[in-house]
């Protein structure tokens, strides 16, 4: 994009993909300069370092992403077979509610709350009950956590 080439979706998301990964392994992003056309030089260029405590498999990803020729830029099929990729374990996910997925108990007490908020419990119940996620039922869902935290909501509702 820098490079005032045409714009191919893919390749420009995985790339930021790539810029994202890098920062949350490293801790900062793999192209900084306060100078903007310095800034650019590296990026067209390619100019990064990845620290020594990185893994090599990560270290190698993160080369292959963030390769400045999109036509060998990994691919999201190269990605899923990397061996990075695939050594990563997904966290089992327990308890809690799935909006869309599992019933949303209504709770009063939250539903009250909700009303001081300026939030209509009709509008609420609706979305609810109709398990849509939107501001409604993410905000009721946070409620109702803190709530249940507290102490405040009985366990079958939970």
């Amino acid at each position: 994009m820098i490079a005032g080439q045409r714009y191919h979706g893919s390749h420009v998301d995985i790339w930021s993909c790539g810029v994202i990964l890098f920062a949350l392994v490293c801790g900062y992003l793999p192209f900084e300069d306060p100078v903007t056309a310095n800034l650019y030089k590296k990026i067209l260029n390619g100019d990064f370092n990845i620290p020594k405590f990185i893994s090599e498999p990560v270290k190698d990803m993160i080369k292959c992403i963030l390769n400045t020729n999109p036509e060998k830029r990994f691919r999201v099929a190269d990605i899923r077979k990397h061996a990075w990729y695939t050594s990563q374990e997904l966290p089992k996910i327990t308890g809690g509610i799935f909006i869309g997925l599992s019933t949303i108990p209504v709770n009063t007490l939250v539903l009250e709350r909700m009303a001081k908020l300026n939030f209509k419990k009709d509008y609420v119940l609706k979305c609810i009950n109709a398990n849509k996620h939107n501001h409604a039922t993410t905000s009721y869902y946070l409620l109702l956590k803190k709530a249940d935290e507290e102490g405040e909501v009985e366990q079958d509702q939970f």
